[in-house]
């Protein structure tokens, strides 16, 4: 079925896609370790992937308050945004579209990583189950400080300054993070927010820092340029809700309001089971949303053709496949059999099990 709709060009918003297979954001801590910048490396790394219909980039810190992790790149400064234009300049001489996943970690970070040494900040003084990497060793995630109301608006202020970079940047367009236990996932879910302020308490006003976060990125940025990434049902980094049904049912009308190109889900557990919680429902949630929407977590080619074809979705995101295949969608549409990824190589590292898995092509002729 290479004539599939899921290889079809299609719309998200303003951006224009060849076909509708989604390169999903890969954290893979290779940034330049002295500032946090995108190099060479990336620059082939995203050409290589430009066959992809919208490529959204690994997680990028919106402020070095936003650093979860070592070796993730940001969008906050001038190195950045150059680094960032070789890469967006390579995908788009490729026939490419990029966009940026715009990301504040939150409470899923440590003072190792954190500028001053200080603790990482959340809605909450609550400390996740979780870890993180320092560079040399996964360590467990410190009780976060909470925020004072008036330090919120320079984080959202961080957004639009980080979309505005983007733009800079040669991007066509950002994908806000409110996904997988970070930052804008903790303001969302009632078991990381415990305020008592506008920001905290009822579902709607745990929806107000998502909102002003919205307003200021597509302020910064027309909304057609704009996606989101939320996880209802996942309890990636330790978040928890007490009606994930209600809570996402509230920030998918909330979105909704701003049109925006895509919104895109991960549906089930994040990297694990489709499962979705007793008495919750997946294709509502869709249907709150007008425009694309993308589904991502454990798509092959049969279901990824199929979610298309019945209009369940008008784009399907692949992680993993992605890494260890440059050439994934030719692959994908030909049915032709897939490289394995290294797991070793997934975070940090240089070329090896980066740039240098062999395409379809270059598989043939070695095997002759």
């Amino acid at each position: 079925m290479s004539d599939a709709k899921l290889f079809s060009p299609a719309k998200a918003g303003a951006i224009e896609l060849k076909n509708r297979v989604v390169m999903a954001p890969l954290t893979r801590n290779r940034a330049r370790a002295e500032d946090d910048a995108p190099h060479d490396l990336h620059v082939e790394y995203y050409r290589q992937r430009a066959g992809a219909g919208l490529i959204v980039t690994e997680g990028s810190q919106i402020s070095p308050q936003g650093k979860g992790y070592a070796w993730t790149p940001g969008i906050y400064s001038q190195a950045q945004i150059e680094g960032w234009r070789k890469v967006t300049d390579a995908v788009h001489e490729q026939g490419g579209k990029i966009v940026i996943q715009l990301w504040h970690v939150g409470r899923i970070s440590h003072p190792v990583l954190q500028p001053g040494g200080v603790d990482p900040v959340a809605p909450s003084a609550i400390a996740a189950n979780s870890k993180t990497f320092d560079g040399t060793q996964f360590i467990a995630t410190p009780t976060p400080r909470a925020l004072e109301a008036a330090e919120i608006p320079a984080i959202v202020e961080d957004f639009a300054k980080a979309t505005e970079n983007a733009r800079k940047a040669g991007f066509d367009g950002v994908e806000i993070h409110g996904a997988n236990g970070y930052l804008v996932d903790q303001f969302l879910r009632d078991g990381a927010n415990k305020r008592d302020d506008a920001y905290g308490g009822t579902v709607e006003k745990r929806m107000r820092f998502l909102k002003e976060v919205l307003d200021a990125v597509t302020g910064a940025w027309s909304a057609d340029r704009v996606g989101i990434r939320l996880s209802p049902f996942s309890n990636a980094n330790d978040i928890t809700d007490s009606n994930p049904q209600e809570t996402f049912s509230h920030a998918i009308r909330l979105v909704n309001t701003y049109e925006l190109a895509y919104l895109h889900l991960v549906e089930g557990q994040t990297g694990g089971p489709r499962d979705i919680p007793q008495g919750c429902d997946l294709a509502a949630l869709y249907a709150l949303f007008d425009g694309a929407r993308m589904g991502n977590n454990g798509y092959d080619r049969a279901s990824a053709i199929e979610a298309v074809e019945s209009g369940t979705l008008d784009l399907v995101a692949f992680g993993r496949a992605f890494i260890a295949n440059p050439d994934f969608v030719e692959r994908l549409k030909r049915n032709a059999p897939l490289n394995e990824p290294d797991r070793d190589t997934f975070y940090g590292g240089g070329e090896k099990g980066y740039t240098d898995y062999p395409t379809l092509a270059e598989s043939s002729l070695a095997a002759q």
